[in-house]
């Protein structure tokens, strides 16, 4: 894994795939060279057929490289949208409160749960009474 290249290697909500991307000619038997953007100059440019998955066009799941601020080392901070539900899991001794957030740029489906203490710290914004 030394001097391998990872994409956004922040967490669990990382992207697992990025692209779409052209692809320009076939290298040998496995590989393929991609016409990447301009900010992704340090990646090199061929990939193994195993790292590359078919793109099926569903516009209800596009997100436009415009709606994210993708860093230098193209992570970018999740933001959250909104609590669809809430729950408390409990352990022997203590009672641990949880909540489902939907995540900007994100369907409903790919919801997730997260501590309620940690999610207050890092988005205040959506504990506020109205």
């Amino acid at each position: 894994m030394k001097g391998i290249s990872r994409f956004g290697q922040s967490g669990k909500l990382s992207p697992r795939f990025i692209g779409p991307f052209e692809i320009i000619e076939r290298v040998g038997q496995v590989a393929y060279k991609l016409a990447l953007p301009s900010d992704m100059s340090e990646i090199h440019n061929v990939f193994h057929v195993s790292m590359l998955r078919k793109w099926v066009t569903d516009e209800n799941q596009r997100v436009l490289k415009k709606d994210i601020e993708l860093q230098k080392d193209l992570t970018y901070v999740e933001e959250s949208e909104m609590i669809l539900d809430r729950d408390v899991r409990k352990l022997r001794t203590r009672m641990i409160p949880f909540v489902q957030v939907k995540w900007k740029h994100r369907s409903i489906k790919h919801a997730t749960w997260e501590r309620e203490a940690e999610l207050k710290q890092r988005f205040p914004h959506l504990f506020e009474k109205v």
